[in-house]
């Protein structure tokens, strides 16, 4: 949960969602606040970020993911199956 949130006015209720929703979106988007995480019945139900605070995380990840991916094929690397570059241009370039 801490990951979640860092400060108190970071938590937002439902209800006070509803009813400031306007002003909250305002602060969301111009990132004002950097994010909420809205509770129900005293449980965190969602959390809202910015849209570029978002795609920063989605590109993040899918760096990581690509980096996971770089790292395990080194691992599993040999050598005795490698081509070159020329031969896999040749092998694989189109010819139109």
């Amino acid at each position: 949960m801490t990951a979640l949130l860092e400060r108190a006015d970071q938590a937002i209720s439902v209800t006070a969602m509803v009813r400031g929703f306007s002003a909250r979106l305002k602060e969301i988007s111009s990132r004002a606040t950097e994010r909420l995480v809205i509770f129900k019945d005293n449980q965190p139900a969602a959390v809202i970020i910015n849209v570029d605070a978002y795609q920063e995380m989605l590109d993040e990840l899918e760096d990581l993911r690509v980096e996971a991916a770089a790292r395990e094929r080194l691992i599993g690397f040999d050598q005795v199956k490698a081509i070159s570059h020329d031969d896999m241009r040749a092998r694989y370039a189109r010819k139109d």
